[in-house]
């Protein structure tokens, strides 16, 4: 299943140990290495530390109702996993990334994205359109597997509009997504590695 994030901005957070609601989802923290939501930052209740940071394994199911998590405990805070902490210092976000083919064509800003309900992996990444092609066509959808690179300030994708706009419409996207951009995954790219870097390939 695919779930827009901005979908799970303001998304509940429900505690099996208080049989309810205890919190917010705030934002999404984004691993730019492999393009997977790894924790969510929230309001509202918050771990016995302080800590307002769920690491995404901490959540038990997803649910149209909101995640399910075990307690309160399940909260931490910035510095609490290495593997976070590194991602919340490069202060990386899709939102607002420029989207650009390999032959420099400019096709917009990433306005959102979608992740599959199980690993909050990036799927499609949606993008406003420059003004002047926006009258037409004010949105692009990107499929995941037509990304060859991130950096800093932009995304880079395969091929010119036209083709991503066909190959959109017969992808067929399921939740046990593979990662199709390395033959080889680089040892920083797992989540637990503690390693990161500004610019990351993606191309197969």
């Amino acid at each position: 299943m695919l779930i827009k994030n901005s979908n799970l901005i303001n998304f509940p957070i429900l505690s099996v140990q208080d049989s309810g609601r205890i919190a917010t989802v705030a934002n999404s923290i984004i691993d730019p290495d492999n393009l997977k939501i790894i924790a969510f930052r929230a309001v509202g209740a918050v771990g016995e530390d302080g800590g307002n940071i769920l690491d995404a394994k901490s959540i038990r199911e997803y649910s149209p109702l909101g995640f399910v998590i075990d307690s309160r405990d399940e909260f931490i805070k910035d510095d609490d996993v290495v593997k976070i902490a590194k991602v919340l210092e490069l202060g990386f976000d899709l939102i607002g990334l420029k989207v650009v083919t390999k032959k420099g064509t400019n096709l917009g800003k990433i306005i959102d994205y979608t992740v599959t309900n199980d690993n909050f992996s990036v799927q499609q990444i949606i993008v406003k359109r420059p003004t002047l092609k926006s009258f037409l066509d004010p949105e692009l959808t990107i499929p995941r597997s037509e990304i060859v690179e991130v950096t800093d300030d932009r995304i880079i994708v395969k091929d010119e509009e036209k083709k991503i706009k066909e190959r959109a419409l017969k992808e067929d996207f399921v939740p046990n997504f593979v990662n199709p951009f390395r033959k080889t995954e680089p040892a920083h790219s797992s989540i637990e590695s503690d390693d990161d870097s500004s610019t990351n390939s993606f191309e197969s």
